[in-house]
């Protein structure tokens, strides 16, 4: 992987000595990306773009105090056995063949987290693909996955566009982009800002496309809306300096919503007006905690988000495959079903790998369940 051909060189230094600290950023400032002066001059030509960072159109609270760290910080370390499955996750895993079928007119594949293969009117579209086992600047240290991707890249069938939300870890891999890179034709279809990091690892500038809030692409008959997400980026200390989004994914006769990551919105009813209503939306459901609550959706949220933007199914993401909060592991899926019965919204919750026909959808078996057993 690029991180491993990156690494710094270890040498004999011993764990005592530092050596650990050294192994923890193998390849880290590959996978930093791109500085802020890569980035200037095309976040300069956007009105979200001020005095030096991209802001949200609704302010978002997110400033931790030293006592709230430590909160948190033992929250995490506290729920550490409770925040995790307690049996191996099941993965639906597509045959060989299950890709050589023509794109389907609406159709959702979840492989973990914030990254799916949708198939849209004959187009297949792939959402934050993150295959590695971290999401972190470091092969050594940070999240790792919980469950391994239940598909292989080289399995994956030709797409027409690589969306991605923004530049988290867990949303932007370099050493899945790389790979699909190599792999694939597709286009690269990022907020502005991210195209830097593209191009710092390589990508060729005609396979990048950035865009500003409301505008959109076009892949042949295939539309692509940059929708507004309420949310931040950064990938080290470098915090705002690319634009985060959600999008809007348009076919001749079918429309899908992927959240990607974001607190609730009224910027949600403005994008169920401009581009709903939607036969599938990819809404995120975990991650949330009372101290962000601004930058992360919890399930009732996700719920009222999918109510606003006119959806159809809904289909839940960012949760199981990463513990990025010291909830239940569950309790996303638990919380998300109570409120959707309530609110008469259908919802399915397919296993890593499996496929959504939001046509047919029936009732989800509660694969999660048999896992969050004591």
């Amino acid at each position: 992987m690029l991180r491993g051909a990156l690494r710094f060189a270890v040498g004999t230094v011993s764990l005592a000595t530092g050596g650990w600290v050294l192994r923890a950023l193998h390849g880290a400032p590959a996978a930093l990306g791109a500085q802020p002066s890569d980035i200037r001059a095309v976040a300069d030509r956007s009105p979200n773009f001020r005095d030096g960072v991209f802001v949200n159109l609704e302010p978002a609270s997110f400033n931790i105090d030293a006592e709230e760290q430590r909160n948190i910080l033992w929250e995490l370390i506290s729920s550490r056995n409770q925040a995790r499955p307690t049996a191996e996750i099941p993965l639906d895993t597509p045959e060989p063949r299950a890709f050589e079928a023509p794109a389907g007119q609406i159709a959702v594949s979840w492989f973990g987290h914030s990254t799916a293969l949708l198939e849209i009117d004959g187009y297949r579209v792939l959402t934050d693909p993150v295959w590695s086992q971290r999401c972190s600047p470091s092969d050594v240290i940070g999240p790792g996955r919980m469950h391994p991707p239940p598909v292989s890249l080289e399995a994956l069938p030709a797409l027409d566009a690589i969306v991605i939300s923004h530049d988290h870890y867990d949303h932007l891999d370099i050493d899945t982009i790389v790979a699909l890179a190599r792999s694939q034709w597709a286009p690269f279809v990022v907020p502005l800002g991210v195209g830097a990091h593209l191009r710092n690892w390589g990508i060729p500038d005609e396979r990048i496309i950035e865009l500003d809030w409301n505008e959109q692409t076009k892949v042949d008959e295939l539309t692509l809306v940059c929708t507004p997400a309420r949310h931040f980026s950064g990938r080290f200390l470098n915090r705002n300096g690319t634009l985060w989004a959600s999008w809007a994914i348009i076919g001749p006769a079918h429309r899908a919503y992927f959240g990607g990551d974001t607190g609730y919105t009224k910027s949600f009813a403005d994008i169920g007006t401009d581009h709903g209503p939607f036969d599938v939306t990819l809404m995120p459901v975990g991650a949330y905690n009372k101290i962000w609550p601004d930058i992360h959706m919890n399930p009732e949220d996700a719920v009222q988000a999918h109510l606003d933007v006119n959806g159809g199914l809904l289909v839940p993401i960012h949760w199981c495959t990463f513990r990025l909060a010291p909830h239940p592991w569950a309790e996303p899926i638990e919380r998300l079903l109570a409120a959707a019965e309530a609110a008469a919204v259908k919802v399915a919750v397919p296993k890593p790998g499996e496929r959504v026909d939001p046509t047919a959808a029936t009732e989800s078996e509660q694969w999660w369940r048999l896992t969050d057993q004591p």
